[in-house]
């Protein structure tokens, strides 16, 4: 026959209350979502990830606002791209 392991598993439901107990904190990601967003349109304020590609941007700019220029909507990522074009 088996042996009876009622001590073990006592033991093992007490450590997993406590592990349960100890980390009750909100687990919320809207701060690390927020320090993702690196990219915003300067004319409508929407914003992007930073792992976002280029082209996405492009067609929000023609798109959103036809009579503006990407440099007009995107002006931070213009500037980048220029200093590392310069290199």
């Amino acid at each position: 026959m088996g042996k009876i392991n009622a001590a073990k598993a006592a033991q093992k439901r007490e450590r997993n209350l406590k592990k349960a107990s100890s980390s009750k904190k909100p687990n919320s990601q809207l701060k690390t979502n927020e320090a993702a967003l690196s990219f915003q349109c300067a004319i409508c304020k929407q914003t992007y990830l930073c792992t976002t590609q280029e082209v996405v941007l492009k067609q929000h700019a023609e798109s959103k606002h036809p009579k503006k220029t990407f440099k007009e909507c995107f002006p931070d990522l213009e500037e980048e791209e220029g200093e590392s074009s310069e290199n």
